[in-house]
């Protein structure tokens, strides 16, 4: 976009924002698709976003519209990290990633609490780690 037109659109919102009607129909749309989306989404994932750690592999289900479900074998297993951003350690969540030999890439595990995390790490390490091979 050129500086002009990025003038002229600045200028076109500031008319709309200063228009009474555009400017709480624009608030309450947001508020309306916040709530929406606070109400709805912690559900959702809950019906949607499993994972199970056995002695022999790894399983992960995921995927709002389209569902993916996953299985790493523990002798496929090269890493197991944990991540954490600044709002997840705000809620103490946690993301696990499960790296194999594969190329779908992989496997993640996403709003754990921090101390189930950190176990479920220590456990899939401890398991990789009993498997022999090289992982590939």
């Amino acid at each position: 976009m050129s500086a002009g037109t990025t003038l002229v659109a600045l200028l076109v919102a500031a008319w709309l924002w200063d228009t009474y009607a555009v400017r709480w129909w624009v608030v309450g749309a947001a508020i309306a698709v916040a709530t929406a989306y606070v109400v709805v989404v912690p559900e959702w994932r809950y019906l949607v976003h499993r994972w199970e750690v056995t002695e022999t592999a790894v399983y992960t289900q995921r995927g709002w519209w389209a569902r993916e479900r996953r299985i790493a074998p523990m002798s496929r297993v090269q890493t197991v990290d944990l991540a954490q951003g600044a709002l997840a350690r705000a809620f103490r969540l946690a993301t696990v990633t499960v790296t194999t030999a594969s190329a779908a890439g992989p496997l993640r595990i996403d709003g754990l609490d921090r101390d189930v995390a950190l176990g479920l790490v220590a456990e899939l390490t401890a398991k990789a780690d009993l498997v022999e091979g090289d992982a590939t």
